[in-house]
């Protein structure tokens, strides 16, 4: 299912917050819909979040912050520009009281859906067998 197939499970989890929260969640689901919309929306780890040809990107709403979570090459590629923001290792928040970086996180949808139709199109990688190497017998 596209995401252009609006999940009814996102659309409650939306719903559920105050509605200034509830604004910028849906400006950032709107966003990533618009950017892959080959993506499958869903809720996974209770957030929402977003799928083609593996993970893209998840998002969940704080007291006092979004989370954008573009997994850890997601944020690893855009370190200089998550300057400003709060981030770890695979997270970034976006403060309520500021606009969401919308450009920002359209380059980073981007990345993660180039990302994976890379991942993709590796020949064997997700076939290969490794095989253990034979012990030799002792002879008595």
């Amino acid at each position: 299912m596209p995401a252009s197939t609006l999940s009814p499970e996102v659309d409650a989890y939306i719903t559920a917050f105050p509605p200034a929260t509830r604004k910028l969640l849906q400006q950032l689901r709107t966003c990533i819909i618009k950017t892959a919309p080959d993506a499958e929306e869903v809720i996974s780890y209770k957030m929402p979040a977003y799928k083609q040809g593996g993970m893209l990107v998840f998002f969940a709403g704080y007291e006092h912050h979004i989370g954008f979570y573009p997994t850890g090459s997601g944020i690893a590629a855009f370190k200089k520009k998550l300057a400003g923001f709060k981030f770890s290792k695979g997270a970034v928040q976006f403060p309520l009281d500021q606009p969401l970086p919308l450009n920002l996180v359209k380059e980073m949808v981007r990345f993660k859906v180039a990302e994976n139709t890379a991942k993709k199109s590796l020949p064997g990688k997700a076939t290969a067998k490794k095989t253990a190497p034979k012990m030799a017998r002792k002879k008595n």
